[in-house]
C-alpha cells in the first residue's frame, strides 16, 4: 500500500483517494461507490464541450482512486466523462459500470487501440485522455479546456507528479521532478512530439480523429499524434499546480533504484541534448517498437 508521513499527508491534495488505491475492488466501502457514482451523474452533460475518455488495463486496483479525483472536479464547462476497457482480465469493467461511465470494450491490446477507442467516441469538440493508474486536481480538465480555447492551440500537455511515499525522498522526487520538467519545456520548443505525455494530454477531437492514433507501436502514440497536430497549430504547455497529476512510478521503478533511474535519464538527455536546437519532421520506426499482428 501507499503510506506517506505524516507531514506529507497533510499537504498532498490527492490524500482521500489513496484510500482505495492499489486496494482491490472488493475491498472498497460501498459508501466510497456510492459517492463517485452520484458526483459522477451530476457531471454527465448530454451535449459535452469535451469528453474526457479513461483507458484502462487490468486497473481493478487503481481505476476507481482515477474516477473518484475526476468526479469531483470543478469545471465551468460541460463535461462527458466515458471508458474503455481494454480487454481485461480483472474487475475493470465492473468498475465502469458499478460507478456509472458508459465504456466500450476494445479487443486489441495497446495504448493506442484503447485511445483511439476513446476518441472515436468521443462527442466533445475536445478531447482528453486519462489514464487510469493516475490522478487528476480538480482544475485539471478546466485548465486544459482554457488553454485549448486560446488561439491557435490545438494540443496541450501538463506536468505530473509521482505519489510521495516512503520509499523515495521527498526532496529526491521534487528534483526529479524539476529537472525533467525543465529539459521537457526546453524541447518542447522545436520538439513538443517528444516532449507529450499520452496521461497528461488534450486536443481537439475533430482534428485528432481525421489524423487517427497510430495503433501499430507499442510506445509512442502520443508523440506521434502531437507530430500531425503541430502542422495545424501549437502544442502548449502548462506548468500550473491546478493542471499537475499524480501518478504511480511506472516506468520508473524499472531501472532500479530512484537514483539509478535519474541516472539513467540524464544521460540519455545529455545523449540528445541537440535536440533541443533542431525540428524534425518525420522520425524512423525501430523495428523493437512494432505491434507483431
Amino acid at each position: 500500500m501507499w503510506r506517506l508521513s505524516v507531514y506529507a499527508m497533510k499537504r498532498v491534495w490527492y490524500k482521500k483517494y489513496l484510500s482505495v488505491y492499489e486496494k482491490p475492488y472488493h475491498e472498497v466501502p460501498e459508501s466510497v461507490i456510492d459517492e463517485v457514482r452520484g458526483n459522477l451523474a451530476r457531471l454527465q452533460s448530454e451535449a459535452p464541450l469535451v469528453t474526457v475518455s479513461v483507458i484502462a488495463y487490468n486497473e481493478e486496483k487503481h481505476l476507481l482512486a482515477c474516477l473518484w479525483s475526476l468526479s469531483e472536479m470543478q469545471c465551468r464547462y460541460p463535461v462527458e466523462i466515458i471508458g474503455v476497457d481494454n480487454d481485461s482480465k480483472d474487475r475493470t469493467a465492473d468498475v465502469f459500470k458499478e460507478v456509472g461511465v458508459p465504456y466500450f470494450t476494445e479487443t486489441k491490446h495497446s495504448c493506442g487501440y484503447a485511445r483511439q477507442c476513446g476518441l472515436s467516441h468521443s462527442r466533445g469538440k475536445f478531447h482528453i485522455n486519462i489514464d487510469a493508474d493516475t490522478m487528476y486536481p480538480a482544475r485539471y480538465v478546466e485548465t486544459m479546456v482554457d488553454a485549448l480555447l486560446d488561439g491557435d492551440v490545438v494540443g496541450v500537455c501538463s506536468s505530473w507528479s509521482y505519489i510521495q511515499d516512503e520509499q523515495h525522498s521527498w526532496i529526491g522526487l521534487k528534483c526529479y521532478e524539476l529537472s525533467r520538467d525543465i529539459y521537457l519545456w526546453l524541447q518542447h520548443f522545436n520538439r513538443p512530439e517528444l516532449s507529450v505525455r499520452g496521461l497528461v494530454f488534450a486536443y481537439e477531437t475533430e482534428l485528432a480523429q481525421k489524423i487517427g492514433i497510430r495503433t501499430d507501436i507499442i510506445r509512442g502514440e502520443d508523440g506521434s499524434l502531437a507530430l500531425e497536430l503541430k502542422k495545424y497549430g501549437k502544442i502548449r504547455f502548462i506548468h500550473k499546480r491546478k493542471a499537475r497529476a499524480v501518478t504511480g512510478f511506472g516506468t520508473v521503478a524499472s531501472d532500479g533504484s530512484f537514483f539509478n533511474s535519474f541516472k539513467v535519464r540524464m544521460v540519455k538527455a545529455i545523449k540528445g541534448v541537440g535536440r533541443l536546437f533542431t525540428r524534425k519532421e518525420s522520425y524512423e520506426d525501430t523495428d523493437d517498437n512494432i505491434i507483431k499482428e
